[in-house]
């Protein structure tokens, strides 16, 4: 019964079916599948076609040979009253089989999935790993529970490091320099350790389970903190006649070990959780891939609702009811995060984790070099690639080969002995140019990320100098005294206020004259925030500079006492690094997320963080740097103890200047960026 005639062929199919239970069928066409597996009754038989054979519609050749496969039927025989009727729509399809059974053969990969939005198409799964249907997972139906867990944990964070200088200060008594360097070190911890966790989502346990596990890390790092700050016995007596004693390395011992648990707990949540909320969303729907632009924005809106709570509240907490509620509320919105992330796990969309993205990196760089003295094929379709429609890498789709860095396309050249044994088995010594092609991105990458760095130095400002010239200011209004840190509300205020005024004004008219879906590129978006960076420095200093003025002129320069500045002048700096945040993080989220390769997201969201924590090692470097220059001869330096003796201004010149060099530098580089393809 040779496949000649569709509607005919299928018809005498269906009469063998009834009459002898089990039937073979020879040389038929691919695009038969689906139909033909909804017509069985016992068992079938499928022989595919020889190489002389039909065609497979999708291809230009013939379908490959293969054994014979058997394929049990699970479903009781239906058939059309109309015998003409081809049943290959899945309206149809879902009359003749239940869809957990069709869900079974796409997972078997027996059919194939059709483009027309019943199920999703770039290989999402279920949390039992089967395919997911549109209309009841993921989209923005899965995002308040992951918006929500971020709220709430960003709430737990910036409680505890808004206000951890004033910590250090106050309450283990360290000086200005040792504080605000301990401050810059962790929060550079905090985000190095994401690499940890993006290797680990990436390569073995998922997005969803690294985010579970590190959770409850990051839950008993918050309890030692709070415990840290309630005991007596664990911190150091309060200051008598200006005599502060030191905090015993016991003490030190038990803060520091809760604090670097949060660091490691973070590591996992961060560069996952953005990802995760990005994977609900089709990559392969036109209409779901526009709101995934969204969905960032709104993650960072709802980043800065915790923060604000933390900068306002949890601060006036903290300053007023004591540090161990102040910390034990953080502590309590972390348990909320976790309860909110675990309550959506029935409407998630997961990604299958695609092996590690380092051994591959690896296997690249050692075929290239087993092979460099082989010449690549000016012809790019001769590199080796598979021949199916999907990747080799799980939840990957193929890359298109790119005419950058030609030196690690060797690793896909076919060598003679390999084209004589057959075997491509090894990814030691040879790769697929998908493969190649993740490791050409990063590298095209490297440029965009590392001038991040810089501003993130400018970002780390706000946790530590911008509070520390805030405590050198007048923070009372009226008979209300205001909290240094609680000024980073503004930050806060500013980013909430321009989300959604970016998003639903600034994006649409924008649209209107480039004619990008999202407005702005994202390289384009960064270069915005990194001019206001410049700015918000430039403003931070001119501040300074009339602090020190009138300093001067009330004869307070010896004195260790507030200028009577009121602190609200700090309000234009907080509020263009506000704006600058919605460019330039907001567009690394984006551009780190849809530049990256599919089974490298985690890892490449963690890179975008490891930005903020070489910003944070680096402003720590700015700062030793600084000190150790301006302090020779006895001097007191840019930044003593008493500012008013200092030169802060000068500390915030510099930086402005380094802001200003590193967006000429992305500028070049940005012109310069090819994006990546994927088919």
């Amino acid at each position: 019964y040779q496949c000649e005639i569709h509607g005919l062929t299928l018809f005498c199919l269906i009469t063998l079916a009834k009459s002898q239970g089990r039937v073979v069928v020879e040389n038929y066409p691919s695009f038969f599948l689906p139909s033909l597996l909804k017509f069985k009754q016992k068992t079938w038989t499928f022989t595919s076609p020889s190489q002389s054979q039909v065609p497979s519609p999708k291809s230009q050749g013939p379908v490959p040979s293969t054994s014979p496969h058997t394929i049990p039927c699970p479903w009781p025989l239906r058939v059309s009253s109309d015998l003409n009727t081809i049943p290959t729509s899945k309206r149809d399809r879902r009359e003749m089989g239940s869809l957990e059974e069709e869900r079974s053969l796409l997972e078997d990969g027996l059919i194939q999935d059709e483009t027309n939005g019943l199920y999703t198409g770039d290989g999402s799964v279920d949390i039992t790993g089967k395919p997911v249907l549109k209309q009841s997972t993921g989209n923005w139906r899965a995002c308040p529970f992951i918006l929500g867990t971020e709220c709430c944990e960003r709430l737990a964070f910036y409680g505890i490091s808004t206000n951890l200088v004033t910590y250090l200060t106050h309450k283990l008594h360290e000086g200005n320099v040792s504080a605000a360097r301990n401050v810059t070190t962790w929060s550079g911890t905090c985000y190095l350790t994401p690499l940890i966790g993006a290797v680990l989502a990436d390569a073995y346990w998922g997005r969803y389970w690294t985010i579970a596990i590190f959770s409850t890390i990051y839950f008993i790092g918050m309890c030692t903190l709070t415990i840290s700050a309630s005991v007596p016995a664990l911190k150091p007596p309060q200051c008598v006649d200006s005599v502060c004693p030191s905090a015993s390395p016991a003490q030190y011992g038990v803060f520091f070990f809760g604090l670097y648990l949060i660091a490691l707990g973070t590591g996992g949540i961060k560069p996952c959780v953005s990802s995760f909320g990005a994977d609900q969303f089709d990559d392969t729907d036109s209409r779901e891939r526009v709101k995934k632009g969204s969905f960032f924005n709104w993650f960072y809106f709802s980043i800065n609702i915790g923060a604000l709570v933390s900068s306002t509240l949890i601060v006036w907490v903290q300053d007023n009811a004591g540090w161990g509620l102040g910390f034990g509320i953080p502590a309590l919105f972390m348990g909320i995060a976790i309860v909110s992330f675990f309550s959506g796990t029935p409407l998630y969309r997961f990604q299958k984790p695609g092996g590690s993205p380092l051994t591959r990196m690896c296997q690249v760089l050692v075929a290239s070099f087993r092979k460099w003295n082989l010449d690549v094929p000016r012809d790019s379709s001769l590199l080796y690639e598979t021949q199916d429609k999907g990747s080799a890498i799980k939840g990957s789709r193929k890359l298109e080969h790119s005419d950058e860095l030609n030196c690690l396309d060797k690793a896909a050249v076919i060598s003679e002995t390999e084209t004589k044994t057959g075997d491509f088995s090894n990814p030691w010594r040879i790769c697929t140019v998908t493969q190649v092609e993740e490791l050409k991105i990063l590298i095209r990458m490297f440029p965009i990320w590392a001038t991040g760095i810089v501003f993130s130095a400018v970002y780390a400002q706000m946790a530590t100098m911008f509070v520390e010239q805030g405590m050198m200011m007048d923070t009372s209004v009226g008979s209300f005294t205001i909290p240094p840190a609680s000024l980073s509300s503004f930050d806060v205020i500013s980013v909430i206020f321009w989300v959604p005024i970016y998003d639903r004004f600034i994006v649409p008219i924008a649209r209107k004259f480039t004619g990008k879906e999202r407005g702005f590129s994202e390289l384009q978006r960064m270069g915005i925030g990194l001019f206001l960076s410049v700015l918000c420095m430039s403003a931070a200093a001119v501040v300074e500079m009339k602090r020190l003025q009138l300093a001067t002129e009330l004869g307070l320069v010896d004195k260790e006492v507030a200028v009577p500045l009121s602190i609200f002048w700090q309000i234009p700096q907080y509020f263009l690094l506000g704006a600058a945040e919605i460019f330039t993080f907001i567009g690394q989220l984006e551009f780190f997320y849809d530049q990256s390769p599919d089974a490298m997201r985690s890892l490449c969201s963690a890179l975008s963080l490891l930005t903020t924590s070489l910003g944070n090692y680096l402003s720590s470097l700015i700062l030793t740097v600084v000190t150790y220059f301006t302090t020779q001869g006895g001097k007191a330096g840019w930044i003593p103890d008493n500012l008013n003796e200092g030169h802060l201004d000068y500390f915030f010149w510099l930086l402005a200047g380094l802001s200003l060099l590193n967006m000429l530098v992305y500028i070049v580089c940005a012109k310069r960026y090819k994006k990546k393809k994927a088919s």
